[in-house]
């Protein structure tokens, strides 16, 4: 497994990014119906062209999980469901924090496996909001990392 930064994103990478994503969404986000992904899916190139760093990790030439970062703050982290449970997740969040500094994010409760994930890594729940960045009746919890003392 590759891990590196995209720099400048191709047709054929954003079309992998965008079906890894979805891969991930559906298999995730049980709550969001498969009307409310595909609405979301018009913007998902603009939010992967918007962060400040876009990682990926890549294997027989074909893109299985990504990360973006904006400053210390990881806004997306998405594996594709056929690779879940292999440790890419956990491979990119470590890149990212070691190279980043990533120590906040946010991420929807109604996925406790994501979550569960990022307690696992160290970070714990410091606010919840009822409501995701678009105005949805989705929660979000905001989660920090407590670095060196």
């Amino acid at each position: 497994m590759e891990i590196k930064e995209l720099m400048a994103i191709t047709a054929p990478e954003m079309a992998q990014l965008v079906g890894a994503w979805e891969s991930a969404v559906t298999a995730t986000h049980r709550f969001l119906s498969t009307g409310e992904i595909a609405a979301i899916k018009e913007y998902v190139p603009q939010a992967f062209q918007g962060v400040q760093h876009l990682v990926v990790a890549i294997s027989n030439q074909q893109i299985k999980a990504l990360m973006g970062v904006n400053g210390t703050k990881l806004e997306l982290l998405f594996v594709d469901a056929n690779e879940r449970g292999k440790g890419i997740g956990r491979q990119l969040l470590e890149y990212g924090i070691a190279k980043y500094g990533i120590d906040e994010l946010a991420v929807n409760e109604q996925n406790p496996a994501a979550r569960g994930f990022y307690e696992h890594m160290g970070f714990k729940v410091v606010a919840r909001s009822p409501l995701d960045d678009q105005g949805k009746p989705y929660p979000i919890l905001r989660m920090k990392r407590k670095t060196s003392e």
